[in-house]
């Protein structure tokens, strides 16, 4: 089972960093990861191969997010 998600948030140029999150997002893209370093790779992949790569950098930015998925929480408690 995958140790952390990676969640690619995809938001307007015209929307702060700070509140680009799941719900201002243009699009939000989930994977399942082994590591940290591989959600950031991991986000590079998904957004150049989706639809949306044409307007990055013009009217679209990226941001990464990486979270401890469930079970890697559960077995770290124990």
């Amino acid at each position: 089972m995958s140790a952390f998600t990676a969640i690619i948030l995809v938001c307007q140029l015209s929307t702060p960093p700070q509140a680009c999150d799941e719900a201002h997002a243009v699009d939000v893209i989930s994977t399942h990861v082994e590591s940290e370093l591989a959600c950031m790779h991991g986000s590079q992949e998904a957004v150049a191969r989706g639809a949306l790569r044409e307007g990055i950098g013009e009217t679209l930015y990226v941001k990464t997010l990486c979270r401890k998925s469930a079970h890697a929480a559960l077995l770290l408690q124990k």
